[in-house]
């Protein structure tokens, strides 16, 4: 399975490792053909023994969505929305690094990178490009506009897949602060959820002086003690507030059993050779996220509307399997040596976002301690784990408010 790229200047040629090639999908009709194939010759094993979805992604929400996917999915409106955005290839690290770059029509726009997570790929933030780069037309000010820079990680998408061992969250960090230079942005800000907080988080640690500040949806806040009780299961500790009280039953569900993926992908991510193979399977594993993000999906593929399309979901599967990314994806967990959720050290500004349907909805006092410069906190009513997908107005909003301080100071020093 290809994709075809076409670049202005042709093949890249030896000493051009720095080149921005620009990037065109078109996925060979006989891929989606084989495709189709694959997904209506699935063999189904019997319906799970229980009422609920206890035992995993129910057989009738799978079938629902294997039957739409075989029969009325159609890929190549996806492919349109892809090929309608400025999309490039550069080499960094000696790596092909595919990206969106959509620059603000606005003076002084202030450069972002938007970093996406698993099972993700720049399909979740196709959504916040136009109200990012465009405020006026989505009801905000051309203050608040920015240049955004939304990359596919090594090994998902369409960028490389690592060959050699090495690409965890710090290598990939120091990429992107690569890449937005290379761009000719001298002063940027960084925004990520699920893989893309853990990547924008270090990236903070490192703190390179281009990095005015970041803005993360699924902050690095759960105190060491905490975040080492939730994982063995313990009681609740005493004293927490309801807030932290919440966030660590949440936290130690998830540990005990909302994860399972992330503990199969960082052993041995090169044993899931089912979902390279099997559509479905790849389907049912990328569902299986977490409870509150499952139950997002499963609804609307029983008729529900609930801020995901089935179009949204199989949009992000289908490129996962086109460009045979399942494995390369995986392997960051074996890569990672961060915890999830655990705080990290950030020394620059921070804003936090937090969804009430995340893993845990971050109490403001644990951001507080995480980020000691905390420039904005904002406990929302509605969205979950994939904000900038499902909530794509209530997270540009965020994105904008999360900012502005930032750019008063870049304002007042100029």
């Amino acid at each position: 399975m290809a994709q075809t790229i076409t670049t202005q200047q042709g093949n890249k040629q030896v000493g051009d490792e720095n080149a921005i090639r620009p990037f065109h999908v078109n996925i060979p009709e006989s891929d989606l053909t084989e495709l189709r194939r694959r997904i209506n010759a699935t063999k189904w094993p019997e319906r799970e023994t229980v009422t609920d979805q206890s035992q995993g992604v129910q057989l009738a929400t799978i079938q629902a969505l294997a039957r739409y996917w075989g029969t009325e999915y159609d890929w190549r409106k996806c492919e349109a929305r892809l090929n309608a955005l400025s999309q490039f290839i550069t080499e960094i690290d000696g790596l092909d690094i595919h990206f969106i770059h959509v620059r603000s029509k606005h003076e002084n726009a202030l450069p972002l990178i938007v970093t996406h997570g698993w099972p993700g790929s720049v399909v979740e933030q196709l959504k916040i490009v136009d109200p990012l780069t465009n405020p006026t037309a989505h009801g905000a000010s051309a203050s608040d506009a920015f240049h955004v820079v939304i990359p596919s990680l090594p090994g998902y998408g369409f960028s490389g897949k690592p060959t050699t061992t090495g690409w965890g969250p710090n290598r990939i960090a120091r990429a992107w602060v690569v890449l937005m230079k290379r761009l000719g942005y001298t002063k940027f800000v960084a925004q990520g959820g699920d893989w893309g907080a853990v990547i924008t988080d270090v990236m903070a640690t490192q703190a390179p002086p281009e990095l005015l500040g970041i803005h993360s949806n699924m902050p690095g806040v759960i105190p060491p003690d905490i975040d080492k009780a939730a994982q063995s299961g313990a009681p609740t500790p005493l004293g927490l507030s309801a807030d932290q009280t919440l966030a660590y039953e949440r936290l130690k569900f998830v540990y005990s059993k909302g994860i399972a993926y992330g503990y199969q992908m960082g052993l041995r991510p090169q044993t899931l050779y089912g979902i390279a193979d099997s559509p479905v399977g790849l389907a049912a594993y990328f569902l299986d996220h977490d409870a509150w993000s499952y139950a997002l999906i499963s609804r609307v593929f029983s008729g529900e509307a609930a801020g995901l399309t089935r179009d949204d979901v199989l949009d992000n599967i289908t490129l996962t399997w086109l460009t045979n990314t399942a494995i390369s994806g995986a392997r960051l967990y074996w890569e990672n040596k961060f915890g999830f959720f655990s705080v990290k050290g950030v020394s620059v500004p921070a804003a936090v976002s937090a969804f009430p349907d995340e893993l845990y909805q971050t109490p403001r006092n644990w951001a507080e301690q995480a980020y000691p410069k905390l420039i904005h906190y904002n406990k929302l009513d509605k969205g979950g784990h994939f904000a900038a997908w499902e909530q794509p107005q209530l997270f540009s909003e965020e994105v904008r408010a999360g900012f502005r301080s930032l750019r008063n100071v870049i304002a007042a020093a100029a």
